[in-house]
């Protein structure tokens, strides 16, 4: 127990002490995490290697997590949005790497099956390290991150087959392997077999007893199980628990969820990061969607760091000091190399500017799960024990070279113009008697009073971030350019009783507004206007109801300084009501007189007019003010 506790102590106390520093210095929580490892780990000796690796099994569950909680980010629907960038862009990513590298280390002799176990190592990234920073970045919602999500999603996918892969490249036992396995077997220090459960050792034991086809059932098996507790079965549980009142007990759920997908994924042979980001996929739409991210976010945060410090404290330096320059030779060589791979992709699949930058030099590295790969191709002989070593420390020194990538992507950011990234409008399968074109601040106003009134609506907008900001908030959006007639006709124009054109531009404002009017006559068009002259437009290409942008709120302001210079209430509200009136009609007259061609200031016949109406107001004004007004004591307008 005492053992436990110091080791708990040591770990803990390097956290709190070097994370915060190199926060403090820019560096990022990561590489403090990476330092005090080091700290720990090679420089002081305070934790040994079996201790570190015991607790990075457990600390990997802060991976888990993590996915978990972006899967609950995504809706099933943003995911098959994706299916290209994981497919073409992920898939590629992998292939080209794992060549390139099996190319150069057949170049240097080696056999290719020991080279082609290297190429899927190295083709790997580290998901831990990538996402973890581009959270903390706000970059995550990036086009440069997204695309490293989807690669780091394949990746993620690819550890299966790769798995599955290794065995079969597994080289033959030399004579010196032998005798030395058959040594250790006879002294008694062959390595012990780690005791399992009872249950989970015969559950286990069943399913790699079973056929090819069998396990492919059992696996999809797992699969559907957890898409079908998560549809069918949390809404209850969730329930059951919100009766005890009990706040922990929402915590215990959370917690179980992650465990027992883990530990079924575990068992069936996935990655139980894939399945606690399917669970969390599935659960995207729930209503506990919030109550499970509060409860496991403060686990993912301090498993993480865990995790990243035993990386640094399981970093073997006599093994660095033995080949300085061959192992940092090739981990320099690597980042360069997957860095050249995933540019010239990002460039084919239309990434520019940062987020091209972002996404190169976010995936350079290698990643956790080449731990995990080397150990088990050493385990199956697919790998010599003397290139294991190597092996395991150039994948840690490139991780510990990410957080310097990221602070080089800053320092290029800093020094570059965004170039915006063309994106692939949503599909559309929803129409609604309302099509609200543009959800700004004044389209939103539009739509709540619409929806709230017991209407759907339909809402079209260009601009990511606010469709994103929607559906955070429960309010079903579709990204794409309104003006485009397909995506027009998708969201029901042949069908639309309304159509608000409230877009940000004027220009396209008017040109949705000529359009609709061509297709659909009869339909009836509420137009945003951004002044009077943006309204002789909108009128002249058929729009039913015009309203400038701030003309009601300067009504309603005007009508406050009214009351607070002595009117009454009803007063200042029947002026309001006149002048509104007022200029409604005048807005008609003058739409008559005006030519685009001329500019207002040389329209004389317009400028005439304009004067008139004024006059007409102001006498309008004052007549309404004389017979509605109180005798008072003195003239209203001497204040």
């Amino acid at each position: 127990m005492e053992g436990f506790l110091f080791q708990a102590t040591i770990f803990l106390a390097a956290a709190v002490i070097a994370v915060p520093l190199a926060a403090r210095l820019g560096l990022g929580s990561v590489l403090g995490y990476l330092a005090a490892g080091i700290l720990i780990g090679p420089v002081l000796g305070l934790v040994g290697g079996y201790e570190t690796i015991e607790l990075q099994h457990f600390a990997e569950f802060g991976v888990v997590m993590m996915l978990f909680l972006i899967g609950l980010e995504l809706e099933p629907r943003a995911l098959w949005d994706m299916r290209h960038r994981l497919l073409g862009l992920g898939g590629l990513q992998i292939t080209l790497t794992t060549a390139a590298v099996m190319g150069g280390a057949m170049w240097f002799g080696h056999p290719w099956s020991i080279s082609l176990t290297v190429g899927l190592v190295f083709a790997l990234s580290s998901t831990a390290i990538v996402l973890q920073t581009l959270s903390e970045k706000g970059l995550m919602q990036t086009g440069g991150g997204r695309s490293a999500f989807s690669v780091l999603l394949t990746q993620d996918i690819a550890v299966i087959p790769m798995l599955a892969l290794l065995p079969l490249l597994a080289l033959p036992k030399s004579p010196e392997m032998v005798m030395g396995e058959a040594l250790q077997r006879m002294n008694g220090t062959a390595p012990a077999a780690k005791p399992e459960a009872g249950a989970h050792a015969a559950a286990a034991s069943f399913i790699e007893s079973l056929p090819g086809w069998g396990a492919t059932l059992v696996t999809i098996g797992a699969v559907v199980a957890i898409i079908l507790t998560g549809i069918y079965l949390t809404r209850p549980v969730f329930r059951f628990i919100h009766a005890a009142r009990l706040r922990e007990m929402y915590t215990a759920l959370a917690l179980l969820i992650v465990v027992g997908i883990a530990f079924l994924m575990n068992l069936v042979g996935l990655s139980p990061a894939l399945g606690a980001f399917l669970a969390g996929v599935v659960l995207a739409n729930s209503e506990f969607r919030h109550e499970l991210e509060s409860d496991i976010a403060p686990f993912k945060g301090l498993l993480l760091g865990l995790f990243f410090i035993t990386v640094g404290a399981g970093i073997n330096f006599e093994v660095l000091a033995r080949a300085p320059f061959t192992v940092i030779g090739i981990a320099l060589a690597l980042i360069v190399l997957k860095g050249a791979i995933l540019f010239f992709l990002g460039l084919a699949f239309r990434l520019r500017g940062r987020n091209l930058w972002l996404f190169t030099l976010s995936l350079a590295q290698a990643g956790e799960f080449g731990f995990v790969l080397i150990s088990f191709s050493g385990q199956i002989h697919a790998l010599p024990p003397s290139m294991t070593e190597i092996l395991l420390l150039i994948v840690a020194l490139t991780m510990l070279i990410t957080p310097l990538l990221f602070i080089l992507y800053d320092w290029l950011s800093s020094r570059m113009e965004d170039v915006a990234e063309p994106q692939e409008p949503d599909h559309i399968d929803e129409q609604a008697p309302v099509i609200i074109a543009g959800i700004g601040r004044f389209g939103q106003i539009v739509n709540r009073l619409v929806r709230s009134s017991g209407f759907n609506t339909v809402v079209l907008d260009h601009d990511l971030n606010a469709i994103q900001r929607m559906r955070r908030f429960g309010i079903k959006g579709f990204f794409g350019d309104p003006t485009r007639p397909e995506l027009l006709h998708a969201a029901g124009l042949a069908h639309a009783k309304v159509l608000v054109a409230a877009l940000d531009n004027p220009e396209a404002t008017t040109r949705l507004v000529a359009f609709a009017r061509r297709e659909r006559p009869d339909l009836h068009i509420i137009a945003r206007a951004r002044d009077r002259t943006h309204v002789f437009r909108l009128y002249k290409a058929g729009a039913d109801d015009i309203v400038r942008e701030l003309f009601d709120s300067s009504l309603r302001a005007g009508r406050y300084v009214l009351e607070n210079l002595g009117l009454t209430e009803f007063e200042a509200a029947e002026l309001e009501k006149t002048f509104y009136h007022h200029d409604r009609q005048s807005v008609r007259d003058l739409a008559a007189l005006w030519d685009p061609e001329i500019p207002t200031i040389r329209n004389a016949a317009y400028i005439e007019r304009a004067r008139a109406l004024e006059r007409e107001l102001e006498t309008m004004l004052l007549s309404q003010l004389e017979e509605t007004a109180e005798p008072p004591d003195k003239d209203p307008r001497d204040g």
